[in-house]
Formats: structure tokens, C-alpha cells, sequence
């Protein structure tokens, strides 16, 4: 008789150990709820996102390449490059043929929207950027043309993918940026392929003063994603270096 006791104790303890079994099965196999993006998420929280932007499509010290970063730090190699596509955008002004389409087309839908927007200076060779930089110094001392012309062979124009816009009277200076015609283009550059290049607060980064003139064609590609990223440098988002020293 004293057996029984002790049984029933057992058969108490087991049918608790299975009912906790049961409920810590059943918490361990719940599936993984998806949150609205379809991210899976768990104990651990969601996912970080990441994005799938393939930075490695174009070459970025190729002087022909769309994405090539010409800055003090990375030079056009060789520094007498000349690109073998021009095709003139107006007023006596070149690019290289996929950027001077879409600039053209940038333009054309300015000009639809009330907004006339110019080309001011586009491609430069390697002779003629030795005259502007030079007249620069002469104009303004070293120190000061450094900090907004670049010297042959680093300027961006050189490659055919830059230009610089002018409009409502405002022909390179930084007027441009408050006439409509300036305002249109920085907000709807990137739909065409086109970033402004040189940006206020980021002159350590890009090694020029903020040029609210200066575009470079990058192709649609990039110029949405990093809008999309609101990033704003080549520098920054490629992770190359800049800054205001010549190497």
C-alpha cells in the first residue's frame, strides 16, 4: 500500500514533464513570421538590408569608363587622355555621345517645363585645361584656383562626361542654383543620369568648392541609387579617396 503514493507521484511528474515537453516543442517549431518587406524575422529581430547594387560594372580609373573618378588624388592616366565619341550638345559645346544625348533629352524636358537651362562648358582637352588653370592662377593665386579649377590632367571635363549649365543669366556662378532653370536640374538630374558633382559641406571629400553648375554624367544606373542612398560623392560611395592635396 505505501507503493501507491510513490506511483502516483510518478505518473503526476510524468504527465508535467510531457505537457512541458509538448509546449516547448511546439514554441521551438512555430514558424518564422515575415514582416510587410517579406523579411523573415525571429528571437534576433529582422534582417538587416542590404543593398544589391553591383558597384563592380564599370571600371573606375579607365579614363573611358562612365564611372571613372578623376579627383586630386586620382589622375586621368594617361593625363593626355582624349575621348574618341564627342558630339556637340550646343553652343559650341562637346560630350561624349551617351552623355550628350541625355543631356540633350535633360534639357529638352527643362524647356517643356518652363525652364531654359543651357550648356556652358563642356568637354576640355588636355591643352585647353592648361590655359583655364593657368589664367586661374594668374586671375586668383594658386591657393584659390586649386580650391575651384582643377589642374590638366585631373579635371573631369577632360573625360567628355562634364558639363557645366548656365541659365537665367547665371553662366557658371553660383547664381545658377536659385534661378528655376538651376532649381529644375539639381532635383531632376539624376532621372537623366547626371550628379552634381561638387556639393556644399563636402570639399574635404571632392577637393573643390561647391559648383552648382558642374554636372557629370554617370548614367542613370548609379545616379539613382545613389540618390536613392542619398549619397552625394563618387568619393563616398565607391569608398575612394579625395580630398584637397595632389598626389
Amino acid at each position: 500500500m505505501r507503493k501507491k503514493p510513490i506511483l502516483l507521484i510518478s505518473i503526476i511528474g510524468l504527465v508535467v514533464i510531457g505537457g512541458s515537453l509538448f509546449v516547448f516543442t511546439r514554441h521551438a517549431a512555430a514558424p518564422r513570421q515575415k514582416d510587410s518587406s517579406g523579411t523573415q524575422t525571429g528571437d534576433t529581430g529582422n534582417a538587416p538590408a542590404t543593398s544589391s547594387f553591383d558597384k563592380t560594372q564599370y571600371s573606375l580609373t579607365d579614363p573611358a569608363s562612365i564611372w571613372v573618378v578623376v579627383n586630386k588624388q586620382h589622375p586621368l592616366d594617361p593625363k593626355t587622355y582624349a575621348p574618341g565619341d564627342l558630339q556637340s550638345v550646343g553652343g559650341g559645346q562637346y560630350m561624349r555621345a551617351e552623355a550628350a544625348q541625355a543631356l540633350q533629352h535633360m534639357l529638352a524636358d527643362a524647356k517643356t517645363a518652363g525652364s531654359v537651362v543651357t550648356p556652358a562648358s563642356g568637354y576640355r582637352s588636355y591643352t585647353t585645361q592648361v590655359s583655364v588653370y593657368n589664367k586661374e592662377v594668374a586671375s586668383n593665386g594658386q591657393t584659390v584656383a586649386d580650391s575651384e579649377s582643377a589642374r590638366p590632367g585631373y579635371s573631369e571635363h577632360q573625360t567628355g562626361w562634364a558639363i557645366d549649365l548656365a541659365s537665367g543669366g547665371c553662366n557658371i556662378t553660383d547664381c545658377f542654383a536659385n534661378t528655376p532653370g538651376g532649381k529644375w536640374v539639381t532635383v531632376n538630374a539624376y532621372r537623366y543620369g547626371f550628379l552634381l558633382r561638387y556639393t556644399p559641406g563636402n570639399e574635404s571629400v571632392t577637393g573643390y568648392r561647391a559648383e552648382a553648375w558642374h554636372f557629370r554624367y554617370i548614367g542613370t544606373g548609379l545616379a539613382e541609387e545613389l540618390h536613392k542612398q542619398n549619397v552625394q560623392t563618387l568619393e563616398q560611395f565607391f569608398g575612394v579617396t579625395g580630398g584637397t592635396a595632389y598626389k
